[in-house]
Formats: C-alpha cells, structure tokens, sequence
C-alpha cells in the first residue's frame, strides 16, 4: 500500500527514507517540504497525508477540534527546549522571572517549544503569561484557534527585531550573535536541573496516521510504527523513550498546553492514541 507521508530528515529516518529499511506491506510517497513544519498545515487542514511528522501541540489542537488523525508511539524530535530563550544583553541584564510585563516575540504562540518554554516560564520561574505582551509573526496551524495576539508588522523579521530593541526577548529560536543571550543562563545545567526535577524530557515531534487508515488497514499502521522503530534503532542519535518516559512527557506538555488554553481541557494520555496503536506503545 502506498502512503502519502510527511517526514522530516532526522538521524532516526534517515534508513527508513533511504530506502534502507523495506516493507511489502508499506511503502511511502514523500512529501517535499523544507522545513518540514511547513507540511504541519497542509496536514491538520486538509488531510493531506496518510502519514505525518506533527508537532505535539499542533496534533493536541487538531485533536480538540475533531481533526481525523491519530497518534503513534513514534517520537522523531526530541530535545531540550531552554536555549530557544533569548533576549539582547546589550540592553541590560534579563532572567525569566524578569518577563513579567515585557514585549516577546514568536514565530507562532502555538509553537510546541513555546508552549513548553512557557510551560516551564509558568511553572518554574512564577512568570505570568498573561502579563506578557506576546508578538507573533504567523497563524496557526489550526485554523479553528482563535489567536488573541499581536501580529508584527508586515515584513519584520523576529531576531532582527530583537536585535533592534522592539522585543525584549524572543522564544523558539536559538541564535548566534554577540548582542545576543540565552534567557536562562547556563543552558545545560538549567535543562539537566528541569529535567531531573520534572523527570521529563521534551518531545517535540511525533508521528500521526490518518483515522482512516487506522480503521481500514491496521496492519498498515502496525507496520508504519515497526518501521519507524527500526529506521530509529537503527540510529545512535536519534530520540530514545521508554514507554513510562513517552508518557511523562506527553502528559506534562498536554497539562502545559490546556494550562495555555489552546486547548479546552486536558486529554488524558492514552486518549491521544486510538485501540490500535494504543497497543504499540
């Protein structure tokens, strides 16, 4: 059977996009989207894949408002979201529980390393969301969310912004310039710190197949999620989750993400996986 899929170039695809790992049950029709977030839309919109990278917060959305898709227990992007924090030092000495009341900009307020920095902002700094003064510079991908904040104005760019003094700090991006900073100091003790205190570790990106093709082909589904599993065992680099640990954290950015209210409640983990690959997890 062939797939129309979206996903991404990632140590843990890399055999399965090669044509390295093989099925005679699957085979798959990739999409040519660069970056690969730019298919999330397509996807939650208009159905356009059988199989899909997505976004942990884009599919939490799309599933609140009924979109036909399902999840897999595949985790493609995985890492530690606390460098993607920054604002400019030459401006003066900034913390995270010094964002109260001040102008930050993001790519979209849907972004799901926004929802866990803000998440963690929230949650670890006693930062007030709703103090923030939020600049975003596109939609979301799904178009039932009503979003409440500022737009940038037409052709502003986030960093350059930033590096302009028109935000003071800006999420979801990690750059290299001198007047530029990470918000949260030293990055990798401040995420080892999280990490271990949460007993977390972020998930970005996860693989979803159509409700379709979960309840006319599950044996299609059963082998999409081996062969993913194999493409990334396959690689040393590529995420690694035990199923307890996929659970933490799908549970901690679904608290997050209802908490933000870009959803309307809080899903319970197995709620976001259907019989068939409830049971691959």
């Amino acid at each position: 059977m062939r797939l129309r899929t979206l996903l991404g170039d990632y140590p843990g695809t890399a055999a399965l996009k090669n044509g390295a790992i093989k099925s005679d049950l699957a085979a798959f029709d990739f999409a040519d989207y660069s970056p690969t977030h730019k298919g999330f839309k397509p996807m939650v919109r208009e159905a356009a894949f059988d199989v899909a990278e997505l976004a942990i917060v884009t599919y939490l959305m799309a599933k609140s408002v009924g979109k036909p898709m399902v999840l897999l227990p595949n985790v493609v992007v995985a890492r530690g979201q606390h460098g993607y924090a920054v604002y400019n030092a030459k401006r003066g000495k900034l913390t995270p529980a010094g964002l109260n009341g001040k102008r930050v900009g993001i790519r979209s307020f849907t972004t799901t390393t926004g929802a866990w920095l803000r998440g963690i902002l929230a949650n670890d700094y006693g930062v007030d969301l709703d103090s923030i003064d939020w600049v975003t510079f596109e939609d979301a991908h799904v178009a039932e969310f009503v979003d409440t904040t500022k737009r940038a104005p037409a052709g502003k760019q986030i960093v350059q912004m930033l590096i302009d003094g028109e935000l003071d700090a800006i999420l979801g991006e990690k750059v290299e310039h001198p007047d530029l900073t990470p918000l949260f100091g030293d990055v990798a003790a401040e995420e080892k710190a999280w990490s271990s205190r949460r007993g977390v570790a972020p998930i970005n990106h996860m693989v979803v197949v159509s409700t379709d093709l979960s309840r006319r082909h599950p044996d299609v589904v059963r082998e999409v999620h081996r062969l993913l599993a194999e493409s990334a065992k396959a690689a040393p680099a590529a995420p690694r989750f035990t199923a307890d640990e996929m659970r933490r954290s799908l549970q901690l950015i679904t608290h997050y993400v209802a908490q933000q209210k870009l959803i309307p409640r809080e899903f319970s983990v197995d709620e976001l996986f259907d019989d068939v690959t409830r049971a691959l997890i």
